[in-house]
């Protein structure tokens, strides 16, 4: 079957895959506090393999999150804690280095035969790497394949990829969003998924807690370079207070970045050991995966997070202030040749 949607090195390289699995069982991983893409490629993979026979299971270092479990029903996933007596291969999806499911995931699997996989910082980590920094998300890379190579697409599986899809592009919003991104989601459709339950699921049943934690972030920012740096912080202790967890700040980061004149938003969480952020441009020029990389982090041109264990609010956000004040300076300068 010629290909439609895929690029021609990722429908050989996945069908590659699928042979090199040679009927062993498969553990589908993805990665620590995951989202809609990790949850969408771990069940739609697990599923498609499971329909040609082949023995698939769903491994995350953490829980499937409230608003993602619509994508996941009916699929078991379990820890590396239950993977006692497995002896199997690896898949990794939207995992851009071996280390995102974390380092005990990592001993497990030294050795990773499958990595698929968006993000342009991706390190090539494993024997087969299914990798295309220009998919909107790891679920379009595997519908795509999954179609041109004619697999079992049911509406459960097509549910999971779209969610994938959808959360990945902001609701097709972002840049990364193509023709083919509509494609395939017309595609699905076709096969069973339903935009209106999942966007209803997604972001149409916020707790109240929530909405109390993003009226916190709303009021801390602060910004620079002449308004074209926005970064808002959540304080340590701030999730109890409203009875919320790390998995309510998803998509919160937007909203620095929609402010208009915003090049660049980001949002900080101040944790016991450390500060983790994620940051969010308005266009690819300005790299803020490359930004992300001075502290340790990667990711998208446009999408990207970092984790810095022990340091303080104090010491790391003018670090990233001055840093991303750069940046700007570096693609002012780009312009101007």
């Amino acid at each position: 079957m010629s290909e439609r949607f895929a690029e021609a090195n990722l429908l050989g390289g996945f069908r590659d895959l699928l042979a090199a699995i040679d009927d062993r069982a498969v553990a589908v991983v993805g990665h620590a506090r995951p989202d809609g893409d990790c949850i969408g490629s771990q069940v739609a993979l697990a599923r498609v393999l499971r329909s040609t026979g082949i023995d698939a299971r769903c491994v995350n270092p953490d829980a499937v999150p409230r608003r993602l479990a619509f994508a996941a029903a009916g699929e078991e996933f379990t820890n590396v804690d239950g993977l006692a007596g497995f002896d199997g291969v690896a898949i990794y999806v939207d995992c851009a280095d071996q280390d995102r499911p974390g380092g005990r995931l990592r001993e497990r699997f030294p050795e990773v035969l499958g990595n698929i996989d968006h993000h342009v910082s991706n390190s090539m980590y494993a024997r087969f790497n299914c990798v295309s920094a220009t998919a909107a998300a790891t679920c379009e890379i595997l519908a795509a394949v999954f179609l041109d190579a004619g697999l079992e697409v049911d509406a459960a599986t097509a549910q999971a990829l779209y969610a994938g899809i959808v959360t990945d592009t902001g609701q097709f919003r972002f840049a990364s969003t193509t023709r083919t991104t509509f494609q395939l989601a017309a595609e699905l459709m076709v096969r069973g998924a339903d935009p209106v339950s999942a966007g209803f699921e997604l972001y149409e049943r916020e707790p109240l807690g929530k909405v109390q934690l993003l009226q916190r972030f709303l009021a801390s920012f602060q910004t620079a370079a002449d308004g074209r740096i926005c970064l808002g912080t959540l304080e340590d202790g701030v999730f109890a207070e409203t009875g919320t967890s790390h998995e309510d700040t998803e998509g919160m980061v937007d909203y620095a970045r929609a402010i208009d004149g915003v090049d660049i938003g980001g949002l900080i969480e101040v944790r016991p050991d450390g500060i983790k952020a994620s940051l969010r441009a308005n266009d690819p020029r300005f790299r803020v995966h490359e930004v992300a990389a001075m502290f340790n982090g990667g990711g998208h041109a446009c999408a990207a997070g970092l984790n810095q264990p022990g340091v303080t609010l104090a010491e790391f956000t003018p670090q990233l202030m001055a840093a991303l004040e750069a940046r700007l300076a570096e693609v002012d300068a780009e312009r101007e040749t």
